[in-house]
């Protein structure tokens, strides 16, 4: 025969299949060289490296999440004090808008009370208007002082005239009064001091003390006369 006839290598066929058609059971893998895989490592050190990335990953999210709660409390509370200044800021805004309108209105209240004083604010429909304007001024926080008997207080008074020693001074005559909105004095009332009641009793005992003394002094020089 021919040499085109001579014995062919043989072939060689590798089942790759992962289940032994004739048992049903799992085939080990096969390595390159051909020999069965043999079993896996026992993993004791993989496991021990796991561990330790986990507790590492777990300390970092908890670090990190500390850290964003502290943020987000730290802005919760700039937002607290933003919101409380805003408001604060906002009220004072409105409060000195309301006092100037009022202290343009201060004259109206001036020639008010001297119609009042006056008799002319007894009745009509002026009476009407008067006492709404002055209940609508109320409402809004302002307020009049500075009467007859008042103590006097130097930061509310202005004293144009003073009577007496001033140990005890107080308010004689009212000239014109004052109004304060809320904590802002607006104008200082317009007063005349005089000395309080303590005052003009003592003055009134020590005048009578020294009428009897000399009334004593009289009948004394007449008996000698006799």
């Amino acid at each position: 025969m021919s040499e085109g006839n001579a014995e062919k290598e043989p072939i060689t066929f590798v089942d790759n299949r992962k289940i032994d058609p004739e048992t049903g059971e799992i085939r080990e893998p096969v390595a390159d060289n051909g020999a069965a895989a043999g079993p896996a490592p026992s993993g004791n050190g993989a496991e021990l490296d796991n561990g330790v990335d986990a507790q590492a990953l777990a300390e970092t999210i908890s670090g990190e999440l500390a850290e964003r709660t502290a943020d987000l409390q730290r802005l919760t509370a700039e937002y607290a004090n933003y919101r409380r200044r805003v408001e604060r800021d906002r009220k004072a805004t409105i409060d000195a808008a309301k006092a100037s309108v009022v202290t343009e209105l201060l004259g109206v209240l001036d020639d008010l009370d001297r119609a009042r004083a006056h008799g002319d604010l007894e009745s009509g429909p002026l009476k009407s208007v008067a006492d709404k304007l002055a209940v609508a001024l109320q409402k809004q926080g302002l307020e009049e002082f500075g009467s007859e008997g008042e103590p006097f207080d130097p930061t509310l008074h202005e004293a144009v005239q003073h009577e007496g020693s001033g140990h005890d001074p107080v308010i004689g005559i009212v000239m014109r009064k004052g109004y304060r909105f809320g904590d802002r004095v607006l104008r200082h009332a317009l007063v005349g001091v005089t000395d309080g009641v303590a005052d003009l009793t003592e003055a009134g005992e020590a005048e009578t003390a020294d009428r009897v003394t000399e009334e004593a002094s009289d009948v004394d020089a007449g008996a000698n006369d006799n």
